[in-house]
């Protein structure tokens, strides 16, 4: 169907005289002329056995994926992401200010049992704590939220809440923006896939398995690093502890432990000590202004050191020594504090890779904490 230079005029022939014989005509070559649509014929095909074929391939890779992540004692678990936050941070605004909120780094997160909390005090906290994070953006964000009225437990890991690093700060934009579809999204997610699936994990997916294989050449000058593997299993509430293989495979236990240790060692390329105070100083001062807000509104505000251990313990007092951050952070807010170390109860425990609890010693954490934070913090509400 395709037109040839024998197909048109001599005077359209000069316009493209330097195309070739064999050059296409276009549309551009005939105005007016429509282009010419080809007419190909699909062969005739078994296509319903091409589409069962092709099903039946997908639930065997699908079937074989899943079936060994189950292998390696993995099993479904809810995702922690932003729309699993935002769900727990809507509650404040839905009639429970006054609850009991939780934010904090990982240790918060992992160590503070939201189901023993609520047989000794009668009430379920809100879990708002995230990993990898410093606490301080969503203590802003609570400040600034006149529903919030109710008890504030801090948790305090000091390389990550001195330094400011903020890894899932997004999950407040994300609560305020979040859109009806999103929210659509995140219900199907709770109710089809997550309580079912569980490779449905960042840890398990293809590209992320590849990226983590021995094979990969090392960069001049950028030696290939161990990134942050599964640690916790978390519920539908956010309720999480900390994964059981971490503390009863020694395998799993000293890969932990060995990507904690990149990043416990003092480098080249950490920043300068008066750097490191100033940011210190900074996000001390924005803590004092936000429990300042709160304590106006009648919030009662708790900070809480949880337990860490070995290298991690001693990198975070070389980095920040607790003399020049947390004394400090209490005197200038006049906020009270629970330092594990200070308390019998909270400091015999043995975190397996240093820096969570494995769940029987977070159940028993979180009762002597909370009988502490009872005697000598918080009294109990009155009978309704």
């Amino acid at each position: 169907m395709d037109m040839r230079r024998h197909d048109v005029s001599p005077e359209d022939q000069v316009r493209y005289l330097r195309r070739g014989d064999y050059a296409r005509v276009t549309a551009a070559d005939r105005p007016g002329v429509a282009q010419p649509v080809p007419e190909r014929d699909v062969p005739a095909q078994p296509w319903g056995r091409i589409m069962l074929g092709a099903a039946i391939l997908f639930a065997l890779l699908l079937g074989t994926w899943e079936w060994h992540w189950r292998a390696f004692d993995v099993r479904p678990a809810y995702r922690n992401d932003s729309g699993l936050w935002a769900i727990q941070r809507r509650r404040i605004d839905a009639g429970e200010g006054n609850a009991t909120v939780v934010i904090g780094s990982s240790r918060s997160f992992f160590d503070l049992q939201l189901d023993v909390w609520q047989k000794l005090d009668g009430e379920r906290p809100i879990q708002l704590a995230f990993e990898g994070t410093t606490p301080l953006p969503f203590l802003e964000d609570l400040a600034a939220d006149p529903n919030f009225t109710g008890r504030l437990i801090v948790g305090v890991a000091p390389q990550l809440f001195f330094s400011g690093f903020g890894f899932h700060k997004d999950a407040i934009a994300f609560y305020h923006k979040e859109s009806p579809s999103q929210r659509v999204g995140q219900c199907l997610s709770m109710h089809l896939i997550e309580p079912f699936w569980a490779f449905d994990d960042d840890d398990y997916a293809l590209a992320t398995v590849l990226q983590r294989q021995p094979w990969w050449p090392e960069r001049p000058g950028k030696p290939n690093s161990l990134h942050v593997r599964r640690l916790s299993e978390s519920g539908p509430d956010r309720a999480t502890h900390l994964w059981s293989k971490v503390a009863d495979d020694p395998q799993y236990q000293a890969l932990a432990r060995s990507i904690w240790s990149q990043h416990l060692k003092p480098s080249p390329d950490d920043p300068p000590p008066d750097k490191v105070a100033k940011t210190r100083d900074e996000q001390i001062d924005r803590v004092v202004k936000a429990v300042a807000t709160l304590r106006a509104r009648g919030v009662k505000v708790l900070f809480v050191r949880p337990p860490s251990a070995g290298p991690y313990l001693a990198s975070d007092d070389r980095e920040f020594p607790r003399a020049q951050a947390w004394d400090v952070l209490l005197a200038k807010t006049g906020a009270p504090g629970i330092y594990f170390s200070d308390y019998p109860e909270l400091s015999g425990f043995d975190p397996p890779e240093w820096s969570h609890l494995k769940l029987a010693d977070a159940r028993k954490f979180t009762a002597a904490l909370h009988a502490i934070v009872v005697r000598d913090f918080w009294k109990p509400d009155p009978p309704k």
